[in-house]
């Protein structure tokens, strides 16, 4: 009996949140709705819902570290996605460890949550920008976060491709830009790479809907990547993953807070593909429902 050979393995480096829409919670569900696999390091226990974030615990940075070592050194991983990470040792301490990585690094810069709590300690930033920055092979700002990357003001599309080009200069391969808060009528998102600027819009839903929506859109990413898509691909998908994720949205929350996503999504498979995998003995429980 030959061995699978591994893939669609995720590493998800980020925070935990107790109402279940972003963070750790929100990131397993999301690869778990593209068939990855998750592993987890925490990284900090918050209290939250979806009207804010009322109180937080970082955990120690040698038990984050511990965590890595434990998921790599057994299961492996082929792309690690970063999330929270808090403070300044939690980010010397995975920079450490994922320095030698041969994995792909999704970096989601979070600092503030969509409530507009603070996550990221003030003597963290800079940790961050000069530790972890250079290390990432994809980063995932917002406009704020993607201001203090790179020093940049964003008003504009245009100004979303110059600060990611800025990253670019620090060591990032590449950028995925998020215009989210600009004023436009359409949602306009950049991936900056070495090969250029992919400008993406969609629909603007209007909506208080929008809980771990960044969380969501970088563990798409990642895990398409880690089931083998390109980058390019991978960026679509997740885009479109958290489109219809917001607008399938749950409705669970206060209506004064930032409700969570539907991250139950299920892929649909074509006849022609159910009938290809007659070697599943639970694929005949399909015609049952």
């Amino acid at each position: 009996m030959t061995e699978n050979k591994p893939e669609g393995r995720v590493l998800i480096i980020a925070g935990s949140d107790s109402s279940g829409g972003a963070g750790i919670q929100a990131d397993i569900k999301t690869c778990a709705a593209f068939g990855a696999y998750s592993m987890t390091a925490i990284t900090a226990i918050t209290v939250q819902n979806t009207l804010g974030v009322e109180q937080v615990e970082f955990l120690n940075a040698d038990l984050v570290r511990a965590q890595i070592k434990a998921c790599v050194s057994d299961i492996g991983v082929d792309v690690v996605k970063i999330g929270m990470l808090g403070t300044k040792e939690i980010i010397e301490a995975v920079a450490k460890e994922i320095e030698g990585l041969d994995a792909f690094i999704v970096l989601d810069p979070v600092a503030v949550a969509t409530s507009g709590d603070t996550l990221l300690q003030d003597d963290a930033m800079e940790a961050l920008k000069t530790k972890l920055l250079p290390l990432a092979d994809l980063v995932t700002p917002n406009v704020p976060e993607g201001e203090w990357l790179s020093g940049i003001k964003i008003e504009d599309v245009d100004d979303l491709t110059k600060a990611g080009d800025a990253l670019l200069e620090k060591g990032v391969y590449a950028a995925l830009m998020k215009g989210g808060h600009l004023s436009t009528k359409s949602v306009v998102d950049v991936l900056v790479s070495e090969e250029g600027a992919n400008v993406m819009s969609g629909p603007r839903l209007y909506t208080r809907h929008t809980h771990g929506t960044g969380c969501t859109l970088a563990s798409a990413v990642a895990a398409n990547m880690a089931l083998g898509m390109s980058l390019d691909a991978a960026v679509m998908v997740a885009r479109e993953f958290v489109f219809e994720a917001i607008r399938t949205a749950p409705g669970f929350g206060s209506t004064d807070g930032h409700g969570p996503l539907n991250h139950g999504l299920a892929r649909e498979e074509s006849e022609e593909e159910d009938k290809t995998k007659s070697d599943n003995p639970f694929a005949a429980l399909k015609s049952l429902k």
